[in-house]
């Protein structure tokens, strides 16, 4: 696999992709300060050739809160043991993370209540109303 598949017009080559490796934290005993098996994958979309200026703008909107000042999108794993895991995570996640933001928003239409619920919303209202009257202090009682 040499390409991520996002969707039918967007495939980014993984020569896009940077890796970086560093130790886990967590169970795993000797390997954990032996070996680096976190993994954080860096995208640089701003400069990517793979991505036209819609689909930048696309993922500029919906993908604020990922998106460091230089434009670059971190994803990071450390699930696994295993540095190849770890890495194939990374890249699922990543695929995932840019399907969802360049989905296209589903128009919404407003609605309006119809005229038998505003019926019953007020006739359960009135009560509502007349149970907390009959709670009461009534002075005629005592």
């Amino acid at each position: 696999m040499n390409v991520v598949y996002i969707n039918s017009r967007i495939q980014i080559p993984l020569s896009e992709l940077r890796f970086r490796f560093t130790r886990s934290g967590g169970p795993g005993g000797q390997n954990v300060n032996r070996v680096s098996t976190r993994v954080e994958l860096v995208f640089d979309m701003q400069h990517s050739p793979s991505l036209d200026l819609e689909a930048k703008e696309m993922l500029r909107s919906s993908m604020r809160s990922k998106l460091d000042s230089r434009g670059t999108i971190r994803v990071v794993s450390q699930e696994s043991r295993s540095q190849w895991k770890n890495r194939q995570t990374a890249i699922e996640k990543f695929e995932y993370i840019l399907r969802r933001a360049l989905r296209p928003e589903k128009h919404r239409t407003p609605s309006t209540a119809t005229r038998s619920s505003k019926e019953k919303r007020l006739a359960a209202k009135k009560q509502r109303g007349e149970s907390k009257k009959l709670r009461g202090y009534d002075p005629e009682i005592e």
